[in-house]
């Protein structure tokens, strides 16, 4: 969810567990918003990693011309595309099954739960973006009274309207401290939308599509960066302790396609930064699609190839764990 801090409001992807009733909708939306929740994608069985005895080269990503405002290789243009594409595809994988059918991913969810609660992001950054501030109650009233599918279609539109009134440059309230502007949930709402596209795609039974790599690779950039890399708190009592030191010598290399990551952990933070280490604890590799939805809980670790220590994995799996709660 988008919850961070006093006030804040939906926006980061989750699994949390939501009733079909609207007592229970509203009930859920109020907890994530006001207690900060964030994500519980990262089951605990997805905390042991496979190891692979091959070590695959580490490539750093070429030099990117980044604005001022957007920490991303991708314009505001290419990521409504994608949106529009994974919002296409969400909806008609939802309409193919029953709403009551359960998301394997998002433990408690119906298909009708998971329906609600992208169309109700939607509309609280509709919100956001229109006043300038976190609403101080949500959802409003009624909300949880609309069809699923409906809502859905009419929450996009008025989140397209939203966007396309504005620049990317304009200011609007975000979690993100470094980042206040609309650019940030037009990057924010495409990823959300991907990572529950799948969802979608696998409750319904269907092939599920892949993620472009420039999406792929810019939404593994986010939640490392964003997510892992940004709010220190869920570091303070780490589930199984720290394997770092204070010093932050120690580095894991997460690498999707041609692009690599340092992740640098310590007790007290979490430096990720571009390109790879000399010799890191443990590489982690995979393409761009099968990585994005790996990190985001949406792919077994066979998916992936880890060379190095695989304590370290795990480690980066509990960092991960924390930091998307």
């Amino acid at each position: 969810m988008s919850g961070h801090g006093s006030g804040a409001g939906f926006g980061r992807t989750s699994s949390a567990s939501q009733s079909g009733t609207t007592a229970a909708r509203i009930a859920a939306a109020r907890v994530l918003i006001w207690a900060r929740l964030r994500s519980s994608l990262f089951a605990a069985h997805l905390l042991a990693v496979n190891i692979f005895s091959e070590r695959n080269a580490v490539t750093a990503p070429a030099p990117v011309t980044r604005c001022p405002w957007q920490s991303s290789a991708m314009d505001e243009s290419r990521y409504l595309e994608c949106l529009a594409a994974d919002h296409g595809d969400l909806r008609d994988a939802a309409a193919s099954v029953e709403l009551t059918v359960p998301v394997p991913n998002c433990p408690g969810w119906t298909v009708g739960d998971l329906v609600f609660h992208v169309a109700e992001v939607y509309l609280h950054k509709v919100t956001v973006m229109r006043t300038r501030e976190w609403p101080s109650q949500w959802p409003p009233p009624g909300l949880a009274k609309e069809a699923p599918l409906p809502l859905l279609a009419r929450a996009y539109g008025q989140l397209i309207a939203e966007f396309g009134a504005r620049k990317p440059t304009d200011a609007t309230p975000t979690w993100y401290d470094p980042d206040q502007t609309v650019a940030f949930w037009i990057r924010r709402m495409a990823q959300e939308t991907v990572v529950h596209r799948i969802d979608a795609e696998q409750a319904a039974g269907l092939p599920v599509t892949a993620v472009p790599d420039d999406l792929a690779v810019d939404g593994v950039d986010e939640v490392l960066k964003r997510f892992l890399g940004y709010d220190t708190p869920h570091l303070d009592q780490l589930e199984g302790g720290h394997l770092a030191t204070g010093s932050g010598q120690d580095t894991i290399t997460v690498i999707a396609g041609q692009t690599a990551w340092t992740v640098r952990p310590s007790p007290r933070e979490v430096v990720v930064t571009d390109g790879a280490s000399e010799h890191p604890r443990a590489v982690i590799q995979a393409a761009p699609d099968p990585m994005l939805r790996w990190l985001w809980g949406r792919a077994s670790d066979d998916t992936v190839r880890l060379s190095g220590e695989e304590a370290w994995a795990g480690y980066l799996r509990r960092m991960l764990v924390a930091a998307t709660q």
